[in-house]
Formats: C-alpha cells, sequence, structure tokens
C-alpha cells in the first residue's frame, strides 16, 4: 500500500499504508490474560455495535458508562502523535484483573496475535465480516465525519481520505491504495481459523436479521448466562435505536487528545442490501469482486463473505 500524505511529514509516520494513528505493533506486545475478549471486525462491519454487545454481556446490561472506547479499548490506535507503545500498553495492564477484558481491533491474524484454542489459554475471538460493497459505502461519510482537529493533530490532509462522491473515493483512494485488503485480506486469515474453539466468527447480515439469536450466540461461546432481567436490558441497550438515541456514547470522545468524530458518525444506519443507493455501481461492484478473488482463493469463502449464511460446515 502506498503511505499515506500529511500536510507535513510526522517524525515518526508508522501509517504503512493506513492513518498515522493505527499502529498494529501495539497489540503484539500486550501481555493477555486468560479470559480476554478480542473484537476483531473490519472497518464498518459493525465494529462499535459489537463492542457494545460484548460490553452489555459482560456487565449484565448497564447504560452507566461515558464511552465504549473506555470500556473496550482499541488496541492499535494511538490517542496523539508520538504516543509512546509503552504508554498505550501501561493502560492495558492497569485494567482491574477481576474482570474480563474486552478489546477491540480491525486487525486479522498476524498482526493480531492469535492463540489457538488447543493452548490452554482462554483468549476468545469474535469476528465479524460484512458484504465489502456495504462496508465500503459507509467508510466514505464516515471518514468525513472526521474532525478539523483531528486532522490538525496528526498533520492528515482531508482531502487524501474524503471525496465527494463514492466512484471517485473508490478510484482515487481506495483502488490505488488496494484498501480493498481490509476486507478480504481479513477474511482470508480467519477463514481456516473458523473451526478453532476460541473464534466465532459470524457475518453482519446474520447478525441484523437476527439480533437476539447473534447475542445469545455469543453469550453462549463467552460462557455468559443472564438472567431474564439483564437479557432484556441487554436487548434494550444493543438496538439501533438506544445506541442512536445515545450516539455521545460511542463516538471516541473521552479517550483521544481531541475529539477523533463529529456527532453522528459512528451509529449509522447499518442496512443491508442497499449499497446502490449509497453510490455503488455495477463496474465497481465487477472490479471489487476481481480483486477478491485474487485475495481470497476459496469461492465458497467469498460468497459467504458478500452473502452470509450458514457456517456450520
Amino acid at each position: 500500500m502506498k503511505s499515506m500524505r500529511s500536510k507535513e511529514p510526522l517524525e515518526d509516520d508508522r501509517s504503512k499504508g493506513g492513518p498515522p494513528w493505527i499502529d498494529p505493533r501495539i497489540q503484539q506486545q500486550v501481555k493477555w490474560r486468560d479470559g480476554d475478549i478480542v473484537i476483531s471486525v473490519p472497518l464498518k462491519s459493525g465494529t462499535t455495535w459489537v463492542m457494545n454487545i460484548v460490553y452489555q454481556l459482560l456487565t449484565g446490561g448497564s447504560s452507566a458508562f461515558q464511552d465504549i472506547y473506555a470500556e473496550v479499548p482499541w488496541i492499535e490506535c494511538l490517542s496523539y502523535p508520538g504516543q509512546p507503545i509503552q504508554e498505550v500498553l501501561d493502560k492495558v495492564e492497569a485494567m482491574p484483573t477481576d474482570k474480563r477484558r474486552a478489546f477491540k481491533t480491525h486487525s486479522a491474524p498476524p498482526s493480531i496475535p492469535f492463540i489457538e484454542g488447543s493452548s490452554g489459554r482462554n483468549v476468545k475471538y469474535i469476528v465479524v465480516a460484512r458484504n465489502p460493497e456495504e462496508a465500503l459505502v459507509s467508510l466514505r461519510p464516515f471518514l468525513e465525519q472526521h474532525t478539523d482537529d483531528w486532522f490538525d493533530l496528526w498533520r492528515v490532509d482531508r482531502q487524501f481520505l474524503c471525496r465527494p462522491d463514492f466512484p471517485s473515493f473508490y478510484r482515487e483512494v481506495i483502488d490505488p491504495n488496494a484498501y480493498q485488503e481490509m476486507f478480504f485480506g481479513f477474511l482470508s486469515a480467519w477463514w481456516p481459523l473458523r473451526h478453532d474453539r476460541n473464534v466465532l466468527l459470524l457475518h453482519y447480515s446474520n447478525m441484523k436479521r437476527d439480533r437476539e439469536s447473534a447475542i445469545g450466540g455469543i453469550a453462549n461461546f463467552l460462557g455468559i448466562h443472564p438472567t431474564p432481567d439483564q437479557c432484556r436490558r441487554i436487548l434494550e441497550y444493543t438496538s439501533f435505536d438506544w445506541m442512536k438515541q445515545h450516539e455521545e456514547l460511542f463516538e471516541i470522545r473521552t479517550v483521544c487528545k481531541v475529539p477523533m468524530l463529529k456527532t453522528g458518525a459512528m451509529v449509522r444506519r447499518g442496512q443491508v442490501g442497499n449499497s446502490t443507493a449509497d453510490g455503488m455501481t455495477d463496474e465497481i461492484k465487477d472490479h471489487l469482486r476481481n480483486v477478491g478473488r485474487t485475495i481470497v482463493a476459496d469461492e465458497r469463502a467469498l460468497q459467504w463473505l458478500y452473502e452470509g449464511g450458514d457456517l456450520r460446515s
């Protein structure tokens, strides 16, 4: 991937094709504990929703939090330019030992360390994939909703990430930087591990179709058995309506030096099967699918990425 240009070169630019606030080296140095939960989801594929689901399951259903990112840290994200990796690691290590930790990452193995279930370690991985057409059309307005203060802090020109329409965004931002790898490479890494006892691979469309069953499956995977009252609260607090009404809880407002996102950036429509309405064209669909075939060797895996469905076999 091409490195992202900035207004003025950062002294220590770790972007390597992505934004400079992302540094995957951090998660390689985390001291994992038994019971840790890793939420591994590509961009715009339901990450914040799954973070909230896990938080609600761990707490038995709670609205008493100020920022989901303070509860479920993003372990490859820096809060400010020049932040030492050790500072992030110290915060992770200082998390209470009397309750389970959960973390967000947009990485897949090997960028995120994978500890096999057969190793005797009990680190759980909740992995969610989404139709890449839907994720990409959602990514463009999300990037536009990053604040000027955030871009200025990192000395990144908005024009290098933002375009006025989806075709130009795909043509000038996604394709030249091979950002399709975020979705297809992600699946290629996790697909062979889908049957490991420590991995739960889910599809966003299946979760949207039956939220209650999806939450129940995550609860069983984590060994959590909520009471009926807790189930009621969990379902309420993980609904789109509740999250939209309380969107300030999901917008990374307290953990960075300046606000990363404008209001309303994180909780959008989350629709399934309607990418054309957001600018996806038949030409781009064909190009994207062909790129996918060069990365995902298993045609069944590629079909599942686009359509979801049963993963039992």
